[in-house]
């Protein structure tokens, strides 16, 4: 069964056409703009540059208020309305090897076992995108509402998942995939950091961490400073910070 999909037109197209775009108050050279032209794409415009497919998992009002329950509890904010305004993007790894079996892990509202978070709230676990093996990308839910994916963040922060794992590492297709989406939501939101999973712990302390309970807290290796290494140099003009 086919999923519909977002089509973006190619960059190439749009930076033949112009030499800088402002974006959030920042002047974003033409190198920028060719992010994506990495992709080899070209200026048709039957020719995307990036498909996002809509996979959406369950946001019911049950999982509003869960939500909203999360935020009050373990980030100290008290919101009419389960939305976050995106500033950071936390790349991270499924160490679960298929689309569908990562989706059944996200879809139910309530978490489901893993004893480490139970006590930090009944909300399940979950992310905006997931990007499988071969570069497709999935929208689970929409750009600003909020999920639980990272301690401390997830009130500012856009998750994307990878399938992938220690056993599968990740792909210079899902690299590429990710290169493309993240270069595309800094052109719509104020993405100020870009970081692996695995150093989430870095903003402990910092302006931007909140969360209530100084010790929780988890070990994350996930998708390793050799992916970050490398999907930072492609993004390296946009200039994203990677730490507070």
């Amino acid at each position: 069964m086919p999923y519909p999909y977002l089509t973006l037109q190619s960059a190439a197209c749009q930076a033949s056409r112009v030499q800088s775009v402002r974006v959030y108050g920042r002047i974003l050279p033409l190198a920028a703009l060719l992010i994506l032209m990495l992709t080899g794409a070209g200026c048709d415009d039957s020719d995307p540059t990036l498909r996002i497919f809509e996979k959406p998992i369950i946001f019911n009002e049950e999982r509003e208020h869960l939500s909203l329950e999360y935020m009050k509890v373990r980030h100290g904010i008290e919101a009419e309305s389960a939305v976050i305004d995106p500033r950071m993007v936390v790349v991270h790894w499924t160490a679960v090897y298929s689309i569908e079996e990562t989706f059944d892990i996200f879809n139910p509202v309530r978490l489901r076992g893993r004893a480490e978070l139970q006590d930090a709230g009944a909300l399940n676990v979950s992310a905006h995108f997931l990007v499988d093996r071969d570069g497709t990308i999935f929208r689970l839910l929409p750009d600003t509402t909020f999920a639980r994916h990272t301690i401390g963040l997830n009130y500012m922060a856009i998750g994307i998942e990878n399938i992938g794992g220690s056993q599968a590492p990740l792909t210079r297709a899902q690299l590429r995939a990710n290169t493309e989406l993240i270069t595309w939501l800094a052109g719509k939101y104020d993405i100020e950091y870009v970081i692996g999973h695995h150093e989430y712990q870095d903003f402990r302390g910092s302006d931007v961490w909140m969360e209530t309970d100084p010790d929780y807290l988890t070990y994350k290796v996930d998708p390793g400073p050799e992916f970050m290494r490398r999907l930072r140099e492609r993004l390296k003009p946009l200039e994203f910070k990677s730490g507070p």
